[in-house]
């Protein structure tokens, strides 16, 4: 069966060539307009990927990404015309898995989407093994991918639980920013480091009483980042 795509941009003509290539990859398509259109589509549907433009009319696309976050870890891809790093780190801020900025070349989009699509496939054959980390009030079920502190749930976003449970099952071992970059983005990303240090600021905020003072994810200065064992 296709994955299931949800392109959204008020730019009709953008969306109607993302779908048209996206179609013949054997992909399943749905489009919106607007903020409000593509959040109602995301509660009814479970996408593979969405595609999600930042400026959109009735709701923005961080706005977007933030409410879908509430509810659901689909991978989102925020599509900014701007090159501005602060619209990228405001995504990821978000919640975003990745961003693409205007104009874009049609094969980076579906090369990423794919990278994405394969990351997915690989952790859910390696999550068919059951899993079950806890330490220190915190718990990570590998099989439904679910964390929790002190028993209540915490919801994270896929590259959120990605770092969390890489450097959890790997306890006192210091990864390197660009470590974690290419294992958990892949060497395909074509992020910065950057990009690490703020899903660790917000994977801090989640899971830590006092984030300031850390018990799980300890900085190595100048080196990187390590979960305390």
């Amino acid at each position: 069966m296709g994955k299931k795509v949800l392109v959204v941009d008020d730019e009709r003509l953008i969306v109607k060539g993302i779908k048209f290539s996206l179609v013949q990859d054997d992909m399943e398509v749905d489009c919106a307009y607007d903020g409000e259109e593509a959040l109602e589509m995301a509660k009814k549907t479970e996408y593979d990927i969405v595609l999600l433009d930042v400026m959109l009319p009735k709701l923005n696309g961080f706005e977007v990404c933030q409410m879908i976050r509430e509810f659901s870890n689909m991978p989102i891809i925020m599509l900014t015309a701007k090159g501005d790093d602060m619209d990228k780190i405001l995504g990821l801020e978000y919640g975003a898995d990745d961003y693409i900025t205007k104009p874009f070349n049609i094969l980076e989009v579906k090369a990423r989407i794919k990278a994405i699509m394969r990351r997915s496939s690989r952790k859910a054959v390696v999550e068919e093994k059951k899993k079950i980390f806890e330490k220190n009030g915190l718990k990570i079920d590998c099989d439904s991918r679910r964390v929790f502190v002190e028993q209540k749930e915490v919801r994270l976003t896929a590259k959120e639980y990605d770092l969390l449970e890489l450097l959890a099952f790997h306890p006192n071992k210091v990864y390197s920013r660009e470590n974690l970059l290419n294992i958990v983005w892949g060497y395909d990303y074509p992020g910065d480091v950057r990009t690490v240090d703020v899903h660790i600021r917000r994977l801090r905020e989640k899971i830590e009483k006092n984030p300031g003072e850390p018990v799980y994810i300890h900085t190595k200065w100048g080196v990187g980042y390590y979960f305390q064992d």
